[in-house]
């Protein structure tokens, strides 16, 4: 695994947390951004309008797809950002449950947001990340 997700000890001087403050790569690696992730079928229309868990499945699959072609894994992540178009936490959580699950040990430091509205109609979730890989 060229990624490595750096957990701080309880001396830190950061408050504990349940994700990963940040990661770090082994080596030379090549960097892979990932524009947002959204929940689209293969026609462009949003999926599952209203539903924040399946959207974000959705655009777990579709990061994954994005990360492999060009290269990469889920594993490979360094970082990702998971944008929820909600005022309501409760909402952010269940996005952010099914990202934490799908990434299960592979601890990857994100951010976790809450805007107005996303780019498409019906949208709820978007997944933006970078993914490294060693350099051949």
């Amino acid at each position: 695994m060229p990624s490595s997700i750096v957990r701080l000890s309880g001396d830190s001087a950061l408050a504990p947390s349940p994700y990963a403050y940040s990661a770090t790569t082994d080596g030379a690696s090549r960097p892979i951004f990932v524009a947002g992730a959204c929940p689209l079928d293969r026609q462009g229309e949003v999926r599952f309008p209203g539903d924040v868990e399946a959207q974000a499945g959705l655009c777990l699959d579709d990061l994954r797809t994005a990360v492999a072609e060009a290269g990469a894994t889920l594993g490979d992540l360094i970082y990702t950002r998971v944008i929820v178009a909600t005022a309501h936490q409760s909402e952010l959580v269940r996005a952010w449950d099914v990202v934490h699950a799908t990434f299960a040990e592979h601890e990857v430091p994100s951010t976790l947001s809450g805007v107005t509205v996303l780019g498409y109609p019906g949208q709820l979730v978007e997944i933006e990340a970078v993914a490294a890989v060693p350099l051949a």
